[in-house]
């Protein structure tokens, strides 16, 4: 459960280099849950163990046990790409920031049909924004959603004859 966010300067209202405040469009003290897959949270909670956190502790504490700042994120974050991509892709746009993440996993979420209610609502996100920014996104269902249609549409049976249906041509008319 998430229940706090510590925005970057660019975010902040204050100015300052991070503020602590509640969740974006939730009123103060309102979590919101996010799906993590049973491995990371294994590894997560082993983390939290070792390190002897406490509930409101920071995850990953910068040298003075506050919020790591945004130049580690980026260091870091180059380090494991040049580790984890081959040059070309390192080389390339390919998730050149540890936000592109964030898209990544949603995008995934909407492909494999997580409904958008749901996913809006495990990003921190309104249907309308996730729609807006990542219904491009999805693919490889145009398929999936004929077969369905064709199939709900064959669930109805034959149309019934209103008479109508077969007018006759002008020239057979008497």
């Amino acid at each position: 459960m998430v229940h706090t966010a510590t925005p970057g300067k660019q975010w902040t209202d204050s100015g300052e280099i991070h503020d602590k405040r509640h969740l974006k469009g939730r009123d103060e003290g309102v979590t919101r849950p996010v799906p993590c897959c049973p491995e990371l949270t294994a590894i997560l909670r082993d983390h939290i163990k070792r390190e002897g956190l406490k509930p409101g502790d920071l995850l990953f504490q910068g040298e003075k046990g506050g919020v790591l700042t945004g130049s580690v994120y980026r260091r870091t974050w180059d380090r494991a790409r040049k580790e984890a991509l081959s040059e070309a892709e390192y080389k390339s746009p390919v998730a050149q920031q540890v936000y592109d993440l964030r898209h990544l996993c949603l995008t995934e979420w909407l492909n494999r049909r997580v409904p958008p209610a749901k996913a809006a609502a495990w990003a921190g996100n309104s249907v309308a924004v996730l729609l807006e920014i990542y219904a491009r996104c999805i693919d490889g269902e145009d398929d999936d959603i004929k077969k369905a249609l064709d199939a709900a549409v064959a669930a109805l049976g034959p149309v019934p004859d209103s008479g109508r249906a077969q007018a006759q041509a002008p020239d057979q008319r008497q």
